[in-house]
């Protein structure tokens, strides 16, 4: 079949087929992201305009945005399918640098289709193509080598019968999982070449479910055998294998206290008698202190990243740590008992090898005690009376009038610590928290990949003045795409929680909060979010006082189902009001800082390394 390198790519992304947990299938790629230029337009464009009817094409407004929006799709969609964004060279491909980033930090499949300069250098050179003095076959697409898990450059068309299996691979096993770049040069993706028919028949994809190997099963099973004390903590991998419920009842057999990472947030509900709160900084009180007691850690799906862990002090340096994870790379970290395998596949096994065991009955009544103390917490948070609306007052609304398949979200900043710790959810998977890479204005652009893919319930997204100011314009992205959602956004006047850390570390206020930053206005501009998000295609209310924010919250959700359109609440939030979990987290202080002598008391609680 006689394709040109573009209308072969293009071909083969619509022959590849996704295996859902319910034995379904659905299309692996779903759709493709695109700003073109001169890089793709006539290249990829023209073949992708040739399958417009089954491969829908979302044009978007910055490429970070669109590259987002693709990350939130994998996530809100569990891994079964991976969104495409193509971008033109130079500024274009740069762009998306950002968004492969958040993909590979949080182990999300991501295509990228950045043009590139051409092969032949006959015009070089070429508009937007930085030329790097030192080495000729650089291009600025390199840049995308140290943030994908599969970088190739396609400088003939017949390499693609070598390079597409390696694409398939990477993003859909579980332990490579991550971004993929295929660079396209410009020249290349008009070349033609008969491919073989072969390259182009369906192929249904079946996410592998390695069994972990029987000696490191015994070895964890020893170990938990033995254990007075031991916590189970539920990570993305648990998510992504389908293993929730699994996992649950594990837990339910062996009579073992659950905790939450981030990834891991809302795969237990709330009310479960052994959940015991989610961990770490963002976490709670709960399940730190049984973090700080347990004897034997038992990590599935996670790679215990510093807020799951306190910089490596919410643990005792006496526990052992049993690793279950799908990546040896996560599984051998910090000395952990390593067994590699599918979260699914090795809570079966291990389970099996465990038989009757169960901890100690004291300790598995443990979990429900300590969270209802941190229950407590939230409560007084929520109901702290307060003429202007705080973030646990403003999540407290939002997760009392979502329904049980919603889908809330949010990024960085100090809402991820205020819906992680905060939260009540039913033991559905309904939460995305991007705080792998902390990607501001991820919230606006992965809660449009997310009302994308998100099937039956309405995505939330929770963010502040600062990350709508980042990447606002795919609130105009969703509007005219008709994809809706409710964004709420906390106005508190600045970058609140760096101010938060700058200061309650010792440092003067700075370049943070409005006030502190260098201006030359008496009396500087303000932004009217809600009149922007209007001028944006959406619709936008306006709240006050908490009573405003519950009416705004429900109108909302209303008007973004029936006008299939965002719909904004802005609320002007306390800047200096936070949900605490009596975490440490290491930053670096300098000496004459009050902050220091923090930090040189925390240290030498820090577990640098387990013994097996």
């Amino acid at each position: 079949m006689k394709l040109t390198t573009a209308q072969a790519l293009v071909r083969w992304l619509l022959a590849q087929r996704s295996e859902t947990f319910d034995g379904g299938e659905v299309p692996l790629f779903p759709g493709v992201f695109a700003i073109f230029g001169h890089g793709n337009v006539l290249g990829l464009g023209t073949a992708l305009e040739e399958h417009r009817n089954e491969l829908p094409v979302w044009r978007g407004h910055t490429e970070q945005g669109m590259a987002l929006a693709a990350v939130g799709y994998a996530k809100a969609t569990h891994r079964r399918q991976v969104g495409v964004v193509t971008s033109s060279i130079g500024p274009g491909a740069l762009n998306m640098v950002t968004a492969a980033g958040v993909a590979h930090a949080n182990r999300l499949p991501l295509l990228l289709l950045p043009g590139d300069t051409f092969v032949s250098r006959a015009p070089d050179p070429v508009l937007q193509q930085a030329e790097p003095f030192h080495d000729g076959t650089a291009t600025v697409n390199d840049a995308f080598r140290a943030v994908s898990r599969y970088f190739d450059r396609i400088t003939r068309p017949e390499q693609l019968l070598a390079t597409l299996p390696q694409v398939a691979r990477v993003l859909t096993d579980p332990a490579d999982s991550g971004p993929v770049t295929l660079a396209l040069p410009q020249d290349v993706q008009a070349e033609s070449y008969d491919f073989p028919d072969a390259l182009f028949e369906p192929v249904t994809h079946r996410p592998p479910r390695t069994r972990p190997d029987r000696r490191s099963l015994t070895a964890a099973a020893a170990t938990l055998r033995a254990a007075q004390r031991p916590l189970l903590v539920l990570g993305g991998g648990v998510r992504y294998s389908g293993a929730g419920a699994q996992a649950l009842e594990f837990a339910q057999r062996h009579g073992i206290p659950v905790t939450e990472t981030t990834a891991g947030r809302t795969l237990v509900p709330h009310e479960h008698e052994l959940y015991a709160g989610p961990l770490g900084i963002t976490g709670s009180t709960a399940a730190n202190v049984l973090a700080a007691e347990a004897d034997v850690v038992f990590a599935v799906g996670t790679r215990l990243q510093d807020f799951t862990t306190a910089s490596w002090t919410v643990f005792s340096p006496q526990m052992r740590l049993v690793s279950l994870n799908a990546a040896r790379f996560d599984a051998v970290k910090h000395g952990a008992l390593a067994v590699v395998g599918d979260a699914s596949a090795g809570l079966a096994d291990l389970g099996a090898q465990l038989e009757s065991w169960r901890a100690d009955p004291q300790w598995t009544t443990r979990a429900a005690g300590e969270r209802a103390r941190w229950d407590a917490h939230i409560d007084s948070l929520r109901s702290a009376s307060s003429e202007i609306p705080s973030y646990a007052q403003v999540v407290g609304v939002v997760n009392e009038l979502s329904e049980p398949r919603d889908y809330v979200m949010t990024a960085s900043g100090g809402l991820p610590g205020e819906l992680i710790g905060g939260w009540r959810g039913s033991g559905e998977v309904s939460m995305d928290v991007e705080y792998g890479f902390s990607c501001m204005g991820y919230e606006l652009s992965g809660a449009w990949g997310a009302a994308m893919a998100h099937d039956g319930g309405l995505v939330t997204t929770l963010l502040g003045d600062g990350s709508y100011l980042m990447l606002n314009s795919d609130l105009f992205s969703a509007a005219f795409a008709g994809h809706p959602f409710v964004a709420v956004v906390c106005d508190n006047d600045g970058y609140a929680v760096i101010a938060r850390l700058q200061q309650g570390q010792g440092g003067k206020p700075f370049n943070n909060f409005y006030p502190d930053c260098h201006t030359g206005h008496d009396e500087p501009p303000r932004v009217d979010f809600a009149r922007h998000a209007e001028s944006m295609g959406c619709a936008a209310f306006e709240a006050h006082s908490l009573a405003e924010v519950r009416e705004a919250y429900a109108r909302a959700r209303s008007v973004a189902r029936t006008t299939r359109r965002p719909a904004v609440v802005v609320v002007r939030t306390l800047p200096a009001a936070w949900t605490e979990a009596g975490a440490w987290w290491e930053v670096g202080v300098p000496e004459h800082l009050t902050g220091r002598a923090e930090l040189d008391a925390a240290k030498p609680r820090q577990v640098r390394y387990l013994r097996r």
